[in-house]
């Protein structure tokens, strides 16, 4: 393949060097939305029964309904948008040929998916790569005003018209691009006040839809897409929540944990399932209704990852598979060690 730049050589490494350019806000919030998604994706995986008779549900399994299903799958794919609105600009930056650039990262992005749906149907990479290639790409070319409402849109019809999940993708995509190009993420410390009156809004909303969705039946047709509502609008509590507790003592500790998990979000997220399908044997958990042990499991994979992930960039700038995605973006072997 032709280089994307006539410079020699284009270094794409020297803009991204560590911590430089990096809002650490967004990789605790990426770390945080990564837990949630294990919780979620360890029963997904392994086939868990969700009760014990038709129609019943575990306890546990209730509990993440409430609290985690459709809960941190909105984060996750509105910073998408917003990363992938980043990548841009630093890529216009340093190529005249920044699209090609978003092309290629997002067809390997595809790639991984594909390979990674063997062990884990219904993963997330492949549609996000997908709908990047259809929303996302074409969406550079329009105007900040019409992403914005065009997300707006998209997200709202998504969680009133259907039962979100994989619908909200497009709209969750637009919005993160519309934010980033407005600069949001870079003013999120000047923001606190700000953030603080959204909260205030928010949380009361959130904590109705979420006894709404409580108190449905779930055989009532209309159950998912009150479930689909109360998940984004707690989504929106939880990023915000954690935001502000960043700016307080709890801030340390927090980003301690979530900046690492963050930052390697893509090889965190790959091994994962890797260590939940060598460890499902072990626990018993497929077609089981073992929901302790698989939260169990998702805590001792988030902490043994936090801890492979400080280590790992103390050393490297980029995780594993990161780096190899940077490798094939720019189609140059990228320096990765510190």
């Amino acid at each position: 393949m032709q280089q994307t730049s006539t410079a020699a050589p284009p270094a794409p490494v020297q803009a991204q060097a560590p911590g430089r350019h990096r809002i650490r806000a967004l990789d605790a919030l990426r770390g945080f939305a990564l837990c949630g998604i294990l919780l979620v994706n360890v029963p997904q995986i392994t086939d868990m029964h969700f009760g014990p008779s038709t129609g019943g549900l575990h306890p546990i399994r209730a509990f993440l309904d409430l609290t985690v299903q459709e809960r941190f799958f909105p984060i996750f794919s509105f910073l998408f948008g917003i990363s992938f609105a980043l990548f841009l600009d630093g890529a216009a930056r340093r190529s005249d040929r920044p699209r090609l650039l978003l092309v290629r990262r997002l067809v390997a992005l595809g790639v991984l998916g594909a390979a990674h749906q063997l062990l884990h149907p219904g993963e997330a990479l492949t549609p996000y790569a997908i709908i990047g290639l259809m929303v996302l790409l074409p969406a550079t070319w329009l105007p900040t005003p019409l992403v914005l409402t065009g997300g707006a849109a998209l997200t709202l019809a998504s969680v009133t018209l259907a039962s979100g999940g994989i619908i909200t993708i497009p709209g969750l995509f637009l919005l993160g691009l519309a934010v980033a190009r407005l600069g949001l993420p870079r003013a999120l410390d000047h923001r606190t006040g700000r953030l603080a009156a959204v909260l205030t809004v928010i949380a009361p909303l959130a904590a109705a839809a979420v006894w709404w969705q409580h108190t449905v039946d779930r055989a009532d047709p209309h159950a998912t897409r009150i479930a689909a509502e109360a998940g984004l609008l707690a989504a929106v509590a939880y990023a915000v929540t954690l935001l502000l507790l960043l700016r307080t003592p709890l801030g340390t500790p927090l980003s301690a944990v979530l900046e690492p998990l963050g930052r390697m979000a893509l090889t965190n997220y790959l091994t994962a399932t890797l260590l939940v399908v060598a460890a499902a044997p072990v626990l018993g958990l497929r077609h089981s209704l073992h929901w302790g042990a698989a939260m169990v499991l998702a805590l001792v994979i988030l902490i043994v990852q936090t801890l492979f992930s400080r280590w790992w960039l103390a050393r490297f700038r980029y995780g594993p598979v990161e780096w190899c995605l940077r490798c094939v973006t720019w189609w140059e072997r990228v320096p990765n060690r510190r």
